[in-house]
C-alpha cells in the first residue's frame, strides 16, 4: 500500500470508529510496523493541527482518536443539541485527584485519605466516565480497584498519566497545615 493509501485508511478507521483505537490495532489494520504507524500518525496530526481544519487527531496513551477541535464548538452547538456539561464539585475533584494519583485504588483507601464516605463521589465519577473499575484487589472480600479513563485524559487535556502535575512536597505540608487550621475552626478549638 502506498503512503497516501495508508494515510487514507488510517483516517477512515479513526473517523468510523469514533473512539480511541490502540496503535497496535491501527498498525495491524494497514499492515505496517508500530514505528511506521507513529510516523504516519504524527504526520496526520500535524496536517489536522492547521488553523483551517475543524477536526484533529489526538494521542491518548498508546491510542489515537479523531475528533472536533474546541475552536469549532460555537458552530457545532448551533446545529446540535448542547451536550450536558458535568459539574465537578470540590468533593468530586478531590476524589478524582486521589484516584488519578493513587490508582489503582480501592474505595476504602479513598475514604481513608478523605476521612469521609466516598460512595456518592465515586459513583458520580463513574457516571461521568472519568473513573472506572479496573479490577479487584487480591485481598479478603476482593475489593474493587478504581482508575481513570481515556475520557479523564481527554477532558483534562493530558496525553498520559505521566503528564499529571507533580505535587511539591512543600505544598503538601502547607495543605496539611491549612486542613488542621480549618478543622480547629470548625471544632471551635
Amino acid at each position: 500500500m502506498d503512503n497516501n493509501k495508508i494515510k487514507a485508511a488510517l483516517e477512515a478507521i479513526l473517523f468510523t470508529m469514533g473512539e480511541a483505537v490502540e496503535a497496535e490495532r491501527l498498525a495491524a489494520a494497514v499492515d505496517i510496523g508500530i514505528d511506521e504507524l507513529h510516523f504516519f500518525m504524527r504526520g496526520l496530526m500535524d496536517e489536522y493541527n492547521a488553523d483551517d481544519r475543524g477536526i484533529q487527531i489526538i494521542q491518548l496513551e498508546n491510542s489515537y482518536q479523531m475528533g472536533t477541535k474546541a475552536s469549532t464548538y460555537e458552530s457545532l452547538i448551533k446545529i446540535a443539541h448542547v451536550p450536558k456539561k458535568h459539574v465537578l464539585s470540590d468533593v468530586l475533584l478531590e476524589t478524582l485527584s486521589i484516584i488519578a494519583y493513587k490508582q489503582p485504588v480501592t474505595k476504602l483507601a479513598i475514604e481513608n485519605i478523605r476521612g469521609v464516605k466516598s460512595d456518592h463521589a465515586v459513583n458520580k465519577l463513574i457516571e461521568y466516565n472519568l473513573v472506572c473499575e479496573i479490577g479487584r484487589l487480591d485481598a479478603p472480600g476482593k475489593p474493587i480497584v478504581f482508575g481513570t479513563t481515556e475520557d479523564f485524559l481527554r477532558n483534562f487535556g493530558i496525553n498520559s498519566l505521566e503528564d499529571l502535575p507533580i505535587v511539591n512536597q512543600e505544598k503538601i505540608e502547607d495543605f496539611k497545615e491549612e486542613a488542621v487550621k480549618e478543622a480547629e475552626i470548625e471544632l471551635n478549638i
